[in-house]
């Protein structure tokens, strides 16, 4: 396996291409929002059907941003705490003065 600094300098790295939500409700969801785009796209006018879709793009593109700042802030906030944890760590040591350190 390649390492991960590597494939990320590459460009080779697209977990937002490849993740696919486990939830139980993600494939239900997903075919609901199917299904209604395509009544729409019967019951709709050509115009009205590419304003709806101009719209749901818009949302789409607004919810990435979104997605991207969370990935983003709970990236910082696991390194912050791998950094807490790992400054702290003499103190996980129950036996300190025996000199062992982790």
């Amino acid at each position: 396996m390649e390492s991960i600094l590597k494939a990320l300098f590459r460009g080779q790295l697209h977990p937002d291409e490849i993740i696919v939500p486990s939830h139980p409700e993600y494939r239900p969801l997903s075919r609901q929002i199917g299904a209604i785009t395509e009544k729409w796209r019967k019951e709709l006018s050509d115009e009205l059907f590419l304003e709806l879709e101009e719209y749901s793009d818009l949302c789409l593109s607004a919810n990435s941003l979104h997605v991207e700042a969370a990935f983003i802030h709970g990236f910082k906030l696991g390194a912050n705490m791998v950094i807490e944890v790992m400054s702290k760590r003499e103190e996980l040591v129950t036996h300190a003065a025996s000199g062992v350190s982790l």
